[in-house]
């Protein structure tokens, strides 16, 4: 069970998911002298077999939330392949603040609905039509908005009806954002 979550999560885990799985303390410090476990951050292990990967920072930090947060904003757009925003920081959504003590992580308080995020394997990210609101509404620069919704439609990631659709329920300064993105690419 211990493995099965940690494999959903890229091989990462909690100390408190594991102690949730029924694994004791005496078992986990166990595991890491035995170097089966390995410490990532403060009470985040990940088994030590598991190979590195590219998305290994997206997984690592929603895996630190437990399942509640979600790859969004800047890194979002990144990952659809969006615009060309090259991000320094990891960009989450997640209903709790940022871990404490870490400097690569910016974290969005937002609590989406299941239409609004899709899998990425071991973690979960804005779906593109979000990921314009949410850049629409951060306020980057208008000309980075402009390209990363050129970008999602030229890719096919969306569509402007429903990109126009989505920006028509959003407060009235993303919609005009958004408006003007889709009329410089359409």
């Amino acid at each position: 069970m211990l493995a099965d979550l940690a494999r959903r999560q890229g091989g990462y885990l909690t100390a408190r998911q594991a102690r949730a799985a029924g694994c004791s303390p005496a078992r986990l410090r166990a595991g890491l002298t035995r170097s089966d476990l390995y410490q990532v951050h403060t009470n985040l292990l990940r088994l030590a077999y598991w190979p590195a990967g590219p998305f290994d920072e997206y997984a690592k930090w929603c895996a630190w939330f437990e399942g509640t947060a979600t790859v969004s904003h800047q890194s979002a757009a990144q990952l659809h392949g969006l615009g060309r925003l090259r991000p320094r920081l990891v960009h989450l959504s997640a209903p709790t603040g940022a871990p404490v003590g870490v400097a690569e992580v910016a974290v969005r308080r937002a609590t989406l609905t299941a239409r609004d995020v899709e899998s990425a394997g071991t973690f979960v990210v804005t779906t593109p039509q979000r990921t314009i609101l949410d850049l629409a509404d951060c306020g980057i620069a208008q000309h980075m908005l402009d390209e990363v919704v050129g970008d999602a439609l030229a890719i096919g990631r969306a569509d402007a009806d429903s990109i126009a659709a989505a920006a028509a329920a959003a407060p009235d300064r993303v919609a005009r954002r958004i408006s003007a993105a889709l009329s410089a690419t359409c």
